[in-house]
């Protein structure tokens, strides 16, 4: 199969219909090697640069819901485009990469491709991008809304949680401490050793 159908083929899959043209259009102009993985932890998606290699790497979990796939697929679109316009001596999530962001963004900031309840905070977002949308609690809570994996009713977010609260996550019994900008300090309860876990963590209360 030709690569443009490929792609077209997976970006309907996992896409809100409305943006796939744009997206596949994206890589036209600047052609990549693209691939979407299992599901990882610590990221949604990545951008690797390889100095002998012609056409970069992107990279996004499969099991992203479409609106988190669409943002996320543009946030890595966006770091190719400014190491390829400004160099790769920028910081990766420098003023050179949210202005390239925001430019990429602008044409979806609209409810053919995302729902009101998203478009209000990611809007918002789009003023000031992350490094990582995970760090907008408002937004991820919008978006979590959409997964494709409904959690065990059980489960809430960590953010949710007041302080001393205990849960559980991973199996492990934790205490819920202070909160660090997207992170919380917890004390596991078995070993009375201190951990960061990030806000927007699914836990299940005690």
């Amino acid at each position: 199969m030709h690569v443009a159908a490929h792609l077209e083929e997976l970006f309907s899959k996992h896409l809100p219909s409305a943006a796939v043209p744009y997206c596949l259009k994206i890589w036209q102009d600047q052609p990549f090697h693209f691939r979407i993985t299992s599901s990882r932890k610590t990221k949604l998606g990545d951008f690797r640069y390889r100095r002998d290699q012609e056409f970069q790497t992107i990279t996004l979990n499969a099991d992203l819901n479409k609106y988190q796939f669409l943002l996320t697929y543009i946030h890595e679109v966006a770091h190719l485009h400014a190491f390829k316009k400004f160099g790769f001596a920028i910081n990766p999530h420098g003023r050179e990469w949210k202005s390239t962001f925001q430019n990429l963004m602008f044409p979806f900031l609209k409810e053919d491709f995302f729902p009101i309840d998203i478009l209000i905070p990611l809007k918002t977002h789009m003023r000031a991008p992350k490094a990582s949308s995970a760090a907008d609690l408002f937004l991820m809570k919008e978006m979590s809304k959409y997964d494709l994996k409904k959690e065990e009713s059980t489960q809430i977010f960590l953010s949710d949680l007041k302080p001393g609260s205990r849960f559980l996550i991973s199996g492990r019994e934790f205490e819920k401490a202070e909160t660090r900008r997207t992170r919380v300090v917890c004390k596991e309860i078995h070993t009375g050793k201190k951990f960061l876990i990030a806000l927007m963590a699914k836990v299940n209360p005690v």
